[in-house]
């Protein structure tokens, strides 16, 4: 361990879209505090640099994704990788973020020292060498799932002689021109995979256990390109996102409200792209449309990669792997080259990272969140989980904009520690909501390690995008609840009770 320590005022975990979207916020708002961003990665993009599997896209329209302060000027709304990964270049080398970043920086533990105020970092180097970094505030942009370890559905795979890969560790080499390909799973990733890998494979066949609440739309946008030829750009943009966004919200309500309307509207969809007579059965899940995220069919590329033959769905379950493929429970055997296993991530809390107050281990489950941004009882840190029913980088701007709120409330009031302050008397009165009300399988293999939801704001992690912009935006910083002090002076009042995990 060295023992050279390095102080920064916040400390960035992440250089993802979270990572990088705080950091551009501090650039416009706290240019005065002093930042680094570490990702344990070589590059920057955390998601978008990770996953390298054929045909990679955002699932959400880029003029939502986006960040706010950002314009999307690419044609295409829905974005590959490579295109998400060049606007997010561009804005950490136009911005001066990218001296701030220190790749190859995976944090193992941070433990916050009340007495002065400071979060102790310990890093690891990618030679082994771990070394501390010290800050006042944390701020996580690591993301929900685990980034070293996807989703373990327990296959055997027996008898088989081909290649077995996950989405989440392609291989760059992959051959798999005029071979067939089963990809395992029905969500986006399947979804993404099935018709891109289709060009080249001589077939390729999506087994789903169950189907998936699918929805086809353009690539492109439309009124947003028509704008832009008109507009000023930053016009055109604030324009698109805001009729997305409330496209967003109706659609989600629409399905919550009258969900046998929206399936109908979805079936028409669907059957416009491949005909009267398609299987009907193989795109009926057994839930309401949003009980689970949608899937994203742009351009209709799934069906047509079905009409041509080139690809197909099958609803069974797998029996067992032999050396050709795959025999379901029914008796039939789909041949395969290669398996592809998407089915699914493995969610992951605060990045993995061990963090403590004065040594004692934070068990977050334990805490509530506070305005989706904080947790109860825990200073100075932050973090973002985006939108399960909109895009990520919505919660991303507006917890990058409140933190900063929060910094430069500290620094005028000459405190140290901001911490939403939850007392055992207020505790006990609060009434808990389930915090994911979905039913996707990840979502629910994680619940148990996610923190506590209210029924009331802002206790909570919330679900509605332009409530949560509204409160946030307008709402006092100083609410009575997050408590702002100064570093060892009167840190806990004798009835706050933190709930520190053992």
């Amino acid at each position: 361990m060295s023992d050279m320590q390095t102080d920064f005022d916040v400390l960035i975990v992440g250089a993802g879209i979270s990572g990088i979207g705080m950091a551009a916020h501090m650039e416009m708002h706290c240019p005065d505090h002093s930042y680094a961003i570490v990702e344990m990665r070589d590059n920057l993009g955390g998601t978008w640099d990770l996953f390298r599997y054929p045909g990679i896209r955002s699932d959400s329209d880029m003029h939502t994704l986006g960040f706010v302060f950002e314009p999307w000027k690419h044609e295409k709304s829905i974005a590959d990788a490579p295109s998400i990964l060049e606007y997010l270049n561009r804005i950490v080398d136009e911005r001066g973020i990218r001296e701030h970043i220190r790749t190859g920086h995976r944090v193992l533990s941070a433990d916050f020292d009340r007495s002065t105020a400071r979060w102790n970092v310990t890093v690891q180097l990618k030679d082994g060498e771990q070394k501390r970094l010290t800050a006042n505030f944390l701020y996580l942009g690591s993301g929900y799932y685990d980034y070293d370890e996807p989703y373990d559905a327990g296959f055997e795979y027996g008898d088989f002689k081909g290649q077995v890969i996950h989405p989440q560790f392609w291989p760059e080499d992959l051959d798999y021109a005029g071979k067939k390909v089963v990809v395992i799973g029905s969500g986006a990733t399947a979804v993404t995979i099935v018709p891109s890998m289709a060009a080249k494979a001589a077939h390729v066949t999506m087994l789903q256990r169950t189907p998936t609440w699918m929805f086809s739309r353009p690539a492109k946008d439309a009124l947003a390109n028509f704008l832009r030829k008109v507009l000023p750009e930053e016009l055109a943009y604030k324009i698109t996102r805001w009729k997305n966004i409330k496209m967003q919200d109706i659609a989600f309500k629409m399905a919550r409200n009258k969900p046998e309307k929206v399936k109908k509207n979805l079936y028409k969809r669907i059957e416009k792209a491949l005909g009267k007579d398609y299987d009907k059965e193989a795109f009926t899940p057994p839930y309401d449309p949003w009980d689970q995220r949608l899937c994203l069919v742009p351009d209709d590329d799934l069906f047509n990669a079905m009409k041509s033959g080139k690809a197909s769905v099958k609803t069974g379950r797998i029996s067992r792997f032999v050396e050709g493929g795959i025999e379901l429970e029914n008796g039939e055997t789909i041949e395969a080259d290669i398996i592809i296993t998407a089915t699914g991530l493995k969610l992951a809390v605060a990045g993995k990272i061990n963090v403590s107050v004065d040594g004692q281990k934070v068990d977050f489950a334990q805490r509530y969140y506070y305005k989706g941004c904080m947790f109860s009882n825990l200073p100075n840190l932050a973090v973002v989980f985006g939108y399960l029913n909109a895009s990520w980088t919505l919660r991303a701007d507006i917890n990058s904009d409140y933190v900063c709120r929060v910094l430069n409330r500290m620094k005028a009031t000459g405190t140290q520690i901001a911490e939403p302050v939850l007392t055992a008397a207020d505790e006990a009165a609060i009434e808990d909501d389930d915090i994911f009300d979905f039913s996707s399988g990840y979502i629910q293999r994680g619940k148990h390690i996610m923190p506590k939801n209210s029924v009331a704001y802002p206790w909570r992690l919330n679900q509605e995008y332009v409530l949560d912009r509204k409160r946030m935006v307008e709402d006092p910083v100083d609410d009575g609840l997050l408590a702002f002090r100064r570093a060892g002076a009167n840190a806990v009042e004798p009835d706050e009770v933190l709930e520190a995990a053992e």
